[in-house]
Protein backbone atom coordinates (compact mmCIF):
# COMPACT_ATOMS: atom_id res chain seq x y z
CA UNK A 1 0.00 0.00 0.00
CA UNK A 2 1.13 3.68 -0.97
CA UNK A 3 2.07 6.76 1.48
CA UNK A 4 -1.10 8.01 -0.02
CA UNK A 5 -3.44 5.40 0.20
CA UNK A 6 -2.79 4.21 4.00
CA UNK A 7 -3.04 8.04 4.88
CA UNK A 8 -6.19 7.96 3.26
CA UNK A 9 -7.29 5.17 4.95
CA UNK A 10 -6.63 6.35 8.25
CA UNK A 11 -8.70 9.56 7.08
CA UNK A 12 -11.37 7.65 6.49
CA UNK A 13 -11.14 5.06 9.78
CA UNK A 14 -10.79 8.02 12.20
CA UNK A 15 -14.10 10.10 10.23
CA UNK A 16 -16.00 6.90 10.91
CA UNK A 17 -15.08 6.88 14.52
CA UNK A 18 -15.93 10.20 14.60
CA UNK A 19 -19.20 9.76 13.20
CA UNK A 20 -19.75 6.97 15.55
CA UNK A 21 -18.94 9.16 18.56
CA UNK A 22 -21.54 11.92 17.45
CA UNK A 23 -24.30 8.98 16.76
CA UNK A 24 -23.51 8.14 20.70
CA UNK A 25 -24.13 12.08 21.72
CA UNK A 26 -27.42 12.26 19.20
CA UNK A 27 -28.81 8.88 20.22
CA UNK A 28 -27.89 9.01 24.48
CA UNK A 29 -29.79 12.36 25.85
CA UNK A 30 -32.87 12.14 27.79
CA UNK A 31 -33.46 8.55 27.04
CA UNK A 32 -36.35 8.99 29.97
CA UNK A 33 -38.14 11.47 28.90
CA UNK A 34 -40.47 9.77 26.46
CA UNK A 35 -43.03 7.33 27.39
CA UNK A 36 -42.65 3.43 27.55
CA UNK A 37 -44.20 2.16 24.23
CA UNK A 38 -46.36 -1.09 24.65
CA UNK A 39 -43.55 -3.01 23.05
CA UNK A 40 -40.87 -1.72 25.10
CA UNK A 41 -42.95 -1.98 28.79
CA UNK A 42 -43.60 -5.54 27.49
CA UNK A 43 -39.80 -6.36 26.90
CA UNK A 44 -38.98 -4.49 29.83
CA UNK A 45 -41.18 -6.80 32.39
CA UNK A 46 -39.80 -9.94 30.56
CA UNK A 47 -36.54 -9.11 31.34
CA UNK A 48 -37.58 -8.42 35.03
CA UNK A 49 -37.91 -11.87 35.30
CA UNK A 50 -34.43 -12.84 34.53
CA UNK A 51 -33.53 -9.69 36.77
CA UNK A 52 -35.43 -10.97 39.94
CA UNK A 53 -35.96 -15.14 38.80
CA UNK A 54 -32.97 -15.65 37.21
CA UNK A 55 -34.68 -17.59 34.39
CA UNK A 56 -35.85 -17.05 30.65
CA UNK A 57 -38.70 -18.86 29.12
CA UNK A 58 -38.99 -18.84 25.48
CA UNK A 59 -42.88 -18.08 24.11
CA UNK A 60 -43.24 -19.09 20.15
CA UNK A 61 -46.45 -16.91 20.08
CA UNK A 62 -45.53 -13.26 21.34
CA UNK A 63 -42.15 -10.87 22.52
CA UNK A 64 -39.36 -12.60 20.27
CA UNK A 65 -35.96 -13.28 21.68
CA UNK A 66 -34.15 -12.99 24.39
CA UNK A 67 -30.86 -11.58 23.28
CA UNK A 68 -32.10 -7.89 23.96
CA UNK A 69 -33.04 -8.99 27.74
CA UNK A 70 -29.37 -10.30 28.35
CA UNK A 71 -27.58 -7.55 27.01
CA UNK A 72 -29.47 -5.24 29.58
CA UNK A 73 -28.32 -7.30 32.52
CA UNK A 74 -24.58 -5.63 32.58
CA UNK A 75 -26.80 -2.63 32.96
CA UNK A 76 -28.75 -3.46 35.47
CA UNK A 77 -25.62 -4.79 37.39
CA UNK A 78 -23.99 -1.89 37.10
CA UNK A 79 -26.76 0.57 38.26
CA UNK A 80 -27.64 -1.99 41.41
CA UNK A 81 -30.65 -2.60 40.75
CA UNK A 82 -31.66 -5.82 42.32
CA UNK A 83 -35.39 -5.91 40.91
CA UNK A 84 -37.81 -4.66 38.29
CA UNK A 85 -38.93 -1.36 40.27
CA UNK A 86 -34.86 -0.41 40.93
CA UNK A 87 -34.50 0.11 37.08
CA UNK A 88 -35.15 2.75 35.18
CA UNK A 89 -35.87 3.77 31.25
CA UNK A 90 -31.95 4.53 30.68
CA UNK A 91 -31.06 0.61 32.35
CA UNK A 92 -32.90 -0.50 29.18
CA UNK A 93 -33.02 1.92 26.38
CA UNK A 94 -28.82 2.29 26.64
CA UNK A 95 -28.87 -1.25 24.90
CA UNK A 96 -30.32 0.03 21.30
CA UNK A 97 -28.30 2.91 21.79
CA UNK A 98 -25.35 1.10 21.97
CA UNK A 99 -26.11 -1.19 19.19
CA UNK A 100 -26.81 1.22 17.02
CA UNK A 101 -23.80 3.24 17.75
CA UNK A 102 -21.91 0.24 17.18
CA UNK A 103 -23.97 -0.17 13.83
CA UNK A 104 -21.41 2.49 12.35
CA UNK A 105 -18.01 1.14 13.54
CA UNK A 106 -18.96 -1.58 11.30
CA UNK A 107 -18.52 -0.22 8.49
CA UNK A 108 -14.38 -0.20 9.27
CA UNK A 109 -14.46 -4.00 8.14
CA UNK A 110 -16.35 -3.31 4.71
CA UNK A 111 -14.23 -0.38 3.36
CA UNK A 112 -12.90 -2.39 0.31
CA UNK A 113 -15.63 -3.54 -0.68
CA UNK A 114 -17.84 -0.56 -0.31
CA UNK A 115 -15.23 2.03 -0.92
CA UNK A 116 -13.43 3.84 1.75
CA UNK A 117 -15.48 7.31 1.16
CA UNK A 118 -18.67 5.24 0.46
CA UNK A 119 -18.31 3.90 3.95
CA UNK A 120 -17.59 7.08 5.70
CA UNK A 121 -21.07 9.02 4.16
CA UNK A 122 -22.96 5.87 4.99
CA UNK A 123 -21.84 6.43 8.53
CA UNK A 124 -23.16 9.98 8.38
CA UNK A 125 -26.07 8.43 6.99
CA UNK A 126 -26.69 5.91 9.81
CA UNK A 127 -25.52 8.49 12.13
CA UNK A 128 -28.24 10.65 11.48
CA UNK A 129 -31.00 8.98 9.73
CA UNK A 130 -34.31 9.60 11.66
CA UNK A 131 -35.44 6.28 11.87
CA UNK A 132 -32.20 4.73 12.74
CA UNK A 133 -31.96 7.40 15.77
CA UNK A 134 -35.49 7.36 16.61
CA UNK A 135 -35.37 3.44 16.83
CA UNK A 136 -32.04 3.29 18.49
CA UNK A 137 -33.50 4.66 20.89
CA UNK A 138 -36.61 2.06 21.57
CA UNK A 139 -36.25 -0.94 23.90
CA UNK A 140 -37.13 -3.61 20.79
CA UNK A 141 -34.86 -6.30 19.20
CA UNK A 142 -34.90 -4.39 15.47
CA UNK A 143 -31.21 -2.70 16.33
CA UNK A 144 -30.23 -5.75 17.48
CA UNK A 145 -31.14 -7.63 14.33
CA UNK A 146 -29.67 -5.05 12.18
CA UNK A 147 -26.69 -5.01 13.90
CA UNK A 148 -26.30 -8.73 13.98
CA UNK A 149 -26.81 -8.99 10.37
CA UNK A 150 -24.72 -6.15 9.35
CA UNK A 151 -22.09 -7.85 11.46
CA UNK A 152 -22.53 -11.26 9.85
CA UNK A 153 -22.59 -9.93 6.39
CA UNK A 154 -19.13 -8.22 7.04
CA UNK A 155 -17.53 -10.91 8.83
CA UNK A 156 -18.69 -12.97 5.39
CA UNK A 157 -16.98 -10.19 3.40
CA UNK A 158 -13.84 -10.06 5.26
CA UNK A 159 -13.38 -14.21 4.87
CA UNK A 160 -13.87 -13.77 1.39
CA UNK A 161 -10.70 -11.42 1.29
CA UNK A 162 -8.93 -13.45 4.04
CA UNK A 163 -9.66 -16.65 3.64
CA UNK A 164 -9.12 -16.77 7.45
CA UNK A 165 -12.06 -19.86 9.01
CA UNK A 166 -12.45 -16.90 12.14
CA UNK A 167 -14.09 -14.69 9.93
CA UNK A 168 -16.88 -17.41 9.09
CA UNK A 169 -17.34 -18.40 12.34
CA UNK A 170 -17.83 -14.98 13.50
CA UNK A 171 -20.22 -14.94 11.02
CA UNK A 172 -22.11 -18.09 11.83
CA UNK A 173 -22.29 -16.80 15.80
CA UNK A 174 -23.75 -13.55 14.32
CA UNK A 175 -26.36 -15.69 12.28
CA UNK A 176 -27.34 -17.71 15.76
CA UNK A 177 -27.57 -14.39 17.60
CA UNK A 178 -29.73 -13.30 14.79
CA UNK A 179 -31.79 -16.36 15.16
CA UNK A 180 -32.12 -15.82 19.14
CA UNK A 181 -33.13 -11.81 18.64
CA UNK A 182 -35.96 -12.05 16.33
CA UNK A 183 -37.93 -14.62 13.85
CA UNK A 184 -37.93 -12.57 11.04
CA UNK A 185 -34.60 -12.97 10.77
CA UNK A 186 -35.60 -15.69 7.99
CA UNK A 187 -36.14 -12.97 6.05
CA UNK A 188 -32.69 -11.19 6.39
CA UNK A 189 -31.64 -14.83 5.50
CA UNK A 190 -33.81 -15.74 2.07
CA UNK A 191 -32.98 -12.02 0.68
CA UNK A 192 -28.87 -12.41 1.41
CA UNK A 193 -28.97 -16.12 0.27
CA UNK A 194 -30.91 -15.04 -3.06
CA UNK A 195 -28.76 -12.17 -3.51
CA UNK A 196 -25.81 -13.83 -3.58
CA UNK A 197 -27.31 -16.30 -5.85
CA UNK A 198 -28.27 -13.28 -7.77
CA UNK A 199 -25.16 -11.18 -7.61
CA UNK A 200 -23.19 -14.37 -9.04
CA UNK A 201 -25.77 -14.87 -11.82
CA UNK A 202 -25.35 -11.25 -13.19
CA UNK A 203 -21.64 -11.30 -13.07
CA UNK A 204 -21.50 -14.20 -15.14
CA UNK A 205 -24.47 -12.18 -17.96
CA UNK A 206 -23.33 -8.69 -17.55
CA UNK A 207 -19.52 -9.31 -17.16
CA UNK A 208 -18.69 -12.54 -18.31
CA UNK A 209 -16.97 -13.74 -15.26
CA UNK A 210 -17.78 -14.99 -11.80
CA UNK A 211 -17.47 -13.67 -8.39
CA UNK A 212 -15.52 -16.56 -7.01
CA UNK A 213 -18.09 -17.79 -4.11
CA UNK A 214 -17.32 -21.18 -5.09
CA UNK A 215 -13.49 -21.18 -3.99
CA UNK A 216 -14.01 -18.49 -1.41
CA UNK A 217 -17.00 -20.56 0.99
CA UNK A 218 -16.28 -24.00 1.07
CA UNK A 219 -18.78 -26.47 1.81
CA UNK A 220 -17.58 -28.08 4.83
CA UNK A 221 -16.41 -24.23 6.48
CA UNK A 222 -20.10 -22.91 5.64
CA UNK A 223 -21.96 -26.33 7.75
CA UNK A 224 -19.60 -25.68 10.60
CA UNK A 225 -20.37 -21.83 10.48
CA UNK A 226 -23.99 -23.34 10.94
CA UNK A 227 -22.77 -25.20 13.66
CA UNK A 228 -21.70 -22.13 15.24
CA UNK A 229 -25.16 -20.68 14.46
CA UNK A 230 -27.24 -22.81 16.57
CA UNK A 231 -24.23 -23.19 19.50
CA UNK A 232 -25.14 -19.51 20.05
CA UNK A 233 -28.54 -19.65 19.62
CA UNK A 234 -29.38 -23.01 21.39
CA UNK A 235 -28.40 -21.31 24.59
CA UNK A 236 -29.97 -18.08 24.75
CA UNK A 237 -33.55 -19.29 23.45
CA UNK A 238 -33.33 -22.31 26.36
CA UNK A 239 -32.60 -19.76 28.87
CA UNK A 240 -29.42 -21.73 29.11
CA UNK A 241 -31.03 -25.12 28.71
CA UNK A 242 -33.56 -24.84 31.43
CA UNK A 243 -36.21 -24.63 28.63
CA UNK A 244 -34.75 -27.88 25.90
CA UNK A 245 -37.80 -27.67 24.20
CA UNK A 246 -37.11 -24.04 22.83
CA UNK A 247 -35.07 -25.26 20.23
CA UNK A 248 -37.93 -26.52 18.69
CA UNK A 249 -40.45 -24.00 19.96
CA UNK A 250 -38.33 -21.66 17.90
CA UNK A 251 -38.75 -23.09 14.39
CA UNK A 252 -42.84 -23.93 15.35
CA UNK A 253 -43.57 -20.29 15.89
CA UNK A 254 -42.99 -19.78 12.28
CA UNK A 255 -46.60 -21.15 11.66
CA UNK A 256 -47.84 -18.68 14.04
CA UNK A 257 -45.84 -15.59 12.47
CA UNK A 258 -47.46 -16.66 9.06
CA UNK A 259 -51.05 -16.65 10.02
CA UNK A 260 -49.92 -13.00 11.01
CA UNK A 261 -48.15 -11.70 8.11
CA UNK A 262 -50.92 -12.76 6.12
CA UNK A 263 -52.99 -9.99 7.39
CA UNK A 264 -56.55 -9.51 8.75
CA UNK A 265 -55.13 -7.36 11.54
CA UNK A 266 -54.84 -3.88 12.60
CA UNK A 267 -51.24 -3.43 11.69
CA UNK A 268 -52.30 -4.18 7.70
CA UNK A 269 -51.11 -1.99 5.63
CA UNK A 270 -50.86 -1.19 1.76
CA UNK A 271 -47.74 -2.14 -0.34
CA UNK A 272 -46.12 1.36 -0.32
CA UNK A 273 -46.58 1.89 3.60
CA UNK A 274 -43.10 1.68 4.16
CA UNK A 275 -41.70 3.65 0.79
CA UNK A 276 -44.10 6.45 1.37
CA UNK A 277 -42.87 6.74 4.97
CA UNK A 278 -39.49 7.25 3.60
CA UNK A 279 -40.52 9.24 0.96
CA UNK A 280 -42.58 12.06 2.19
CA UNK A 281 -45.07 11.87 5.53
CA UNK A 282 -46.79 15.38 6.59
CA UNK A 283 -49.35 15.02 8.80
CA UNK A 284 -51.22 18.44 9.10
CA UNK A 285 -50.61 20.87 11.21
CA UNK A 286 -46.82 19.10 11.92
CA UNK A 287 -43.53 19.52 9.56
CA UNK A 288 -42.75 17.53 6.35
CA UNK A 289 -40.52 14.45 6.76
CA UNK A 290 -38.64 12.67 4.48
CA UNK A 291 -35.57 10.31 4.26
CA UNK A 292 -35.94 10.59 0.35
CA UNK A 293 -32.14 11.69 0.06
CA UNK A 294 -31.09 8.30 1.68
CA UNK A 295 -33.42 6.77 -1.59
CA UNK A 296 -32.79 8.64 -4.30
CA UNK A 297 -28.77 7.72 -3.65
CA UNK A 298 -29.30 4.45 -2.50
CA UNK A 299 -31.08 3.83 -6.33
CA UNK A 300 -27.89 5.83 -7.84
CA UNK A 301 -25.93 3.72 -5.95
CA UNK A 302 -27.77 0.41 -6.97
CA UNK A 303 -27.38 1.75 -10.50
CA UNK A 304 -23.74 2.23 -9.89
CA UNK A 305 -22.90 -1.20 -8.79
CA UNK A 306 -25.15 -3.52 -11.24
CA UNK A 307 -24.30 -1.34 -14.11
CA UNK A 308 -20.51 -0.82 -15.30
CA UNK A 309 -18.59 -4.00 -15.66
CA UNK A 310 -15.44 -4.38 -13.72
CA UNK A 311 -11.96 -4.18 -14.64
CA UNK A 312 -9.45 -6.55 -13.95
CA UNK A 313 -9.39 -9.88 -11.54
CA UNK A 314 -9.54 -10.59 -8.27
CA UNK A 315 -6.49 -11.91 -6.59
CA UNK A 316 -6.69 -15.78 -6.38
CA UNK A 317 -9.29 -17.01 -3.99
CA UNK A 318 -10.89 -13.53 -2.77
CA UNK A 319 -13.72 -12.27 -4.26
CA UNK A 320 -13.83 -9.14 -6.55
CA UNK A 321 -14.43 -5.85 -4.49
CA UNK A 322 -17.98 -5.23 -6.31
CA UNK A 323 -18.79 -8.16 -5.30
CA UNK A 324 -19.76 -7.02 -1.77
CA UNK A 325 -21.38 -4.11 -3.08
CA UNK A 326 -23.70 -5.68 -5.59
CA UNK A 327 -24.83 -8.51 -2.70
CA UNK A 328 -25.53 -5.67 -0.86
CA UNK A 329 -27.67 -4.24 -3.46
CA UNK A 330 -29.92 -6.89 -4.70
CA UNK A 331 -30.44 -8.00 -0.50
CA UNK A 332 -32.02 -4.52 -0.14
CA UNK A 333 -33.90 -4.78 -3.10
CA UNK A 334 -35.12 -8.26 -2.27
CA UNK A 335 -35.71 -7.58 1.56
CA UNK A 336 -37.76 -4.30 0.50
CA UNK A 337 -39.85 -6.21 -1.97
CA UNK A 338 -40.27 -9.48 0.51
CA UNK A 339 -41.40 -6.39 3.48
CA UNK A 340 -43.59 -4.07 1.09
CA UNK A 341 -45.03 -7.57 0.46
CA UNK A 342 -46.39 -8.61 3.57
CA UNK A 343 -49.54 -7.40 4.97
CA UNK A 344 -48.33 -7.07 8.16
CA UNK A 345 -46.14 -3.60 8.94
CA UNK A 346 -44.93 -1.94 11.68
CA UNK A 347 -42.59 1.12 11.20
CA UNK A 348 -39.22 -0.49 12.67
CA UNK A 349 -39.47 -3.51 10.58
CA UNK A 350 -38.10 -1.44 7.49
CA UNK A 351 -34.86 -0.99 9.52
CA UNK A 352 -33.22 -4.26 7.61
CA UNK A 353 -33.78 -2.37 4.21
CA UNK A 354 -33.32 0.82 5.04
CA UNK A 355 -30.14 0.16 6.60
CA UNK A 356 -28.93 -1.20 3.33
CA UNK A 357 -30.28 1.77 1.17
CA UNK A 358 -27.85 3.83 3.49
CA UNK A 359 -24.85 1.48 2.88
CA UNK A 360 -25.52 1.99 -0.77
CA UNK A 361 -26.56 5.55 -0.60
CA UNK A 362 -22.99 5.74 0.52
CA UNK A 363 -22.02 4.22 -2.65
CA UNK A 364 -23.68 6.13 -5.17
CA UNK A 365 -22.99 9.52 -3.37
CA UNK A 366 -19.43 8.37 -3.61
CA UNK A 367 -20.29 7.57 -7.34
CA UNK A 368 -21.40 10.66 -8.52
CA UNK A 369 -18.57 12.90 -6.50
CA UNK A 370 -16.33 10.76 -8.27
CA UNK A 371 -17.39 11.32 -11.49
CA UNK A 372 -17.99 14.89 -11.35
CA UNK A 373 -15.39 16.22 -13.49
CA UNK A 374 -13.91 19.55 -11.68
CA UNK A 375 -12.86 20.17 -8.06
CA UNK A 376 -15.14 23.33 -7.38
CA UNK A 377 -18.26 21.08 -8.71
CA UNK A 378 -17.02 18.36 -6.35
CA UNK A 379 -16.91 20.80 -3.46
CA UNK A 380 -20.36 22.07 -4.55
CA UNK A 381 -22.03 18.46 -4.50
CA UNK A 382 -19.95 17.79 -0.97
CA UNK A 383 -21.75 21.06 0.17
CA UNK A 384 -24.99 20.16 -0.80
CA UNK A 385 -24.73 16.24 0.61
CA UNK A 386 -23.90 18.06 4.05
CA UNK A 387 -26.42 20.05 3.97
CA UNK A 388 -28.82 16.93 3.29
CA UNK A 389 -27.50 15.02 5.85
CA UNK A 390 -27.79 18.26 8.64
CA UNK A 391 -31.25 18.55 7.45
CA UNK A 392 -31.46 14.90 8.35
CA UNK A 393 -30.04 15.70 11.34
CA UNK A 394 -32.43 18.39 12.27
CA UNK A 395 -35.40 15.88 11.62
CA UNK A 396 -34.00 13.09 13.81
CA UNK A 397 -33.65 15.76 16.64
CA UNK A 398 -37.24 17.15 16.54
CA UNK A 399 -38.45 13.18 15.57
CA UNK A 400 -36.52 12.44 19.44
CA UNK A 401 -38.16 15.73 21.53
CA UNK A 402 -40.84 18.46 20.62
CA UNK A 403 -42.50 14.69 18.46
CA UNK A 404 -41.02 11.88 20.14
CA UNK A 405 -44.31 10.73 21.41
CA UNK A 406 -46.24 12.97 18.64
CA UNK A 407 -48.53 11.42 15.92
CA UNK A 408 -47.46 13.59 13.86
CA UNK A 409 -44.02 12.06 13.77
CA UNK A 410 -44.48 9.23 11.31
CA UNK A 411 -42.09 7.01 13.16
CA UNK A 412 -44.44 7.04 16.51
CA UNK A 413 -46.95 4.36 15.71
CA UNK A 414 -49.74 3.19 18.62
CA UNK A 415 -47.60 5.12 21.05
CA UNK A 416 -48.23 5.74 24.82
CA UNK A 417 -50.02 9.17 25.09
CA UNK A 418 -47.64 11.11 27.34
CA UNK A 419 -50.59 11.61 29.86
CA UNK A 420 -49.23 8.09 31.44
CA UNK A 421 -46.98 10.32 32.80
CA UNK A 422 -49.26 12.12 34.85
CA UNK A 423 -51.37 8.87 35.97
CA UNK A 424 -47.65 7.62 37.16
CA UNK A 425 -47.30 11.24 39.26
CA UNK A 426 -50.63 11.22 40.45
CA UNK A 427 -50.33 7.23 41.35
CA UNK A 428 -46.84 8.11 43.01
CA UNK A 429 -48.66 11.73 44.69
CA UNK A 430 -51.22 9.36 46.40
CA UNK A 431 -49.49 6.52 47.99
CA UNK A 432 -47.66 9.62 50.05
CA UNK A 433 -50.74 10.04 51.61
CA UNK A 434 -52.21 6.21 52.26
CA UNK A 435 -51.65 4.85 55.23
CA UNK A 436 -50.43 1.62 53.46
CA UNK A 437 -47.64 3.49 51.24
CA UNK A 438 -46.95 2.00 48.12
CA UNK A 439 -48.45 -1.18 49.27
CA UNK A 440 -51.99 0.60 48.87
CA UNK A 441 -54.22 -1.91 47.03
CA UNK A 442 -54.40 -0.71 43.03
CA UNK A 443 -56.60 -2.90 40.77
CA UNK A 444 -56.41 -2.51 36.77
CA UNK A 445 -59.14 -4.02 35.22
CA UNK A 446 -58.48 -3.54 31.12
CA UNK A 447 -57.56 -5.82 28.59
CA UNK A 448 -55.07 -3.39 27.63
CA UNK A 449 -53.21 -2.68 30.31
CA UNK A 450 -49.72 -2.06 28.37
CA UNK A 451 -47.72 0.34 29.89
CA UNK A 452 -48.96 0.14 32.99
CA UNK A 453 -47.10 -2.24 34.72
CA UNK A 454 -43.82 -0.71 33.58
CA UNK A 455 -45.13 2.20 35.22
CA UNK A 456 -46.86 0.56 38.44
CA UNK A 457 -43.72 -1.49 39.13
CA UNK A 458 -42.97 -0.40 42.39
CA UNK A 459 -45.99 -0.66 43.87
CA UNK A 460 -46.73 -3.95 46.13
CA UNK A 461 -50.14 -4.57 45.64
CA UNK A 462 -51.68 -4.73 42.12
CA UNK A 463 -54.01 -6.84 40.41
CA UNK A 464 -54.69 -7.14 36.37
CA UNK A 465 -58.00 -8.66 35.56
CA UNK A 466 -59.60 -8.45 31.78
CA UNK A 467 -62.96 -8.51 33.13
CA UNK A 468 -64.48 -6.75 35.76
CA UNK A 469 -63.92 -9.14 38.76
CA UNK A 470 -66.70 -9.69 41.80
CA UNK A 471 -64.39 -7.21 44.31
CA UNK A 472 -63.88 -4.55 42.41
CA UNK A 473 -62.89 -1.79 45.28
CA UNK A 474 -59.76 -0.88 45.98
CA UNK A 475 -57.63 2.22 46.73
CA UNK A 476 -57.14 3.04 42.90
CA UNK A 477 -58.94 1.46 40.26
CA UNK A 478 -57.64 2.07 36.96
CA UNK A 479 -59.88 0.43 33.79
CA UNK A 480 -60.60 1.08 30.43
CA UNK A 481 -63.36 3.66 28.66
CA UNK A 482 -65.38 0.69 27.41
CA UNK A 483 -65.13 -1.13 31.10
CA UNK A 484 -65.78 1.96 32.99
CA UNK A 485 -69.92 2.21 33.19
CA UNK A 486 -69.86 -1.58 34.18
CA UNK A 487 -67.13 -1.26 37.01
CA UNK A 488 -68.64 2.47 38.10
CA UNK A 489 -71.51 -0.34 38.75
CA UNK A 490 -69.65 -2.41 40.93
CA UNK A 491 -68.12 0.07 43.24
CA UNK A 492 -69.13 -0.21 47.00
CA UNK A 493 -67.17 2.80 48.06
CA UNK A 494 -67.00 6.53 47.00
CA UNK A 495 -63.98 7.79 44.10
CA UNK A 496 -62.80 10.48 42.44
CA UNK A 497 -62.44 9.59 39.02
CA UNK A 498 -60.27 11.48 36.17
CA UNK A 499 -59.92 10.67 32.37
CA UNK A 500 -56.43 10.03 30.70
CA UNK A 501 -55.04 9.57 27.46
CA UNK A 502 -53.45 5.72 27.23
CA UNK A 503 -53.02 5.66 23.42
CA UNK A 504 -54.74 7.80 20.16
CA UNK A 505 -57.89 7.07 20.71
CA UNK A 506 -57.76 4.98 23.97
CA UNK A 507 -58.78 6.32 27.26
CA UNK A 508 -58.17 5.33 31.12
CA UNK A 509 -60.27 5.93 33.51
CA UNK A 510 -58.84 6.68 36.97
CA UNK A 511 -60.56 5.86 40.07
CA UNK A 512 -58.98 7.07 43.55
CA UNK A 513 -60.85 6.00 46.42
CA UNK A 514 -62.52 9.26 47.77
CA UNK A 515 -60.79 9.38 51.52
CA UNK A 516 -57.22 9.43 50.03
CA UNK A 517 -58.35 11.78 47.29
CA UNK A 518 -58.99 14.12 50.05
CA UNK A 519 -56.16 13.24 52.16
CA UNK A 520 -54.24 14.31 48.49
CA UNK A 521 -56.24 17.51 48.01
CA UNK A 522 -55.33 18.34 51.73
CA UNK A 523 -51.84 17.70 51.57
CA UNK A 524 -51.74 19.50 48.53
CA UNK A 525 -52.99 22.84 49.83
CA UNK A 526 -50.33 22.72 52.92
Amino acid sequence: MTYAGKRSRIICATLIVVAAVGAFAFRVPNLDKRPMHTDEAVHTVKAGELIEEGRYIYDPQEYHGPTIYYFAMPFVWLSGAKSLAETNEFTFRIVPVIFGTALVLLLLLVGDGLGRWATVIAAVLTAVSPAMVFYSRYYIQEMLLVFFTFAMMAALWRHSQSRRFAWLLLAGACAGMMHATKETCILTFAALGAAIVAAFLWARWRDGFTLGFQKVFRRQHLVMAAVMAFFISAPLLSGFFRNPRAQLDAWLTYTSYLHRAGGAGIHDHPWYYYLQMLLYTKNAPGPWWSEGLIVALAAVGAVAALLPRPVGDAPPGRARPIAFVRVVAFYTIFLTVIYSAIPYKTPWCMLSFLHGMILLAGFGAAAIIRRTPTIPAKAILVILLSLGAYQLGQQAHRANTRYAADTRNPYVYGHTATDILRVAKRIEEIARVAPEGRDMLIKVITPDCWPLPWYLRGFGRVGYWAEPPDDMDAAIVITSEELDEQVDAGLKQEYQKSYYGLRPEVLIAVHVRQDLWDAFIEERSK
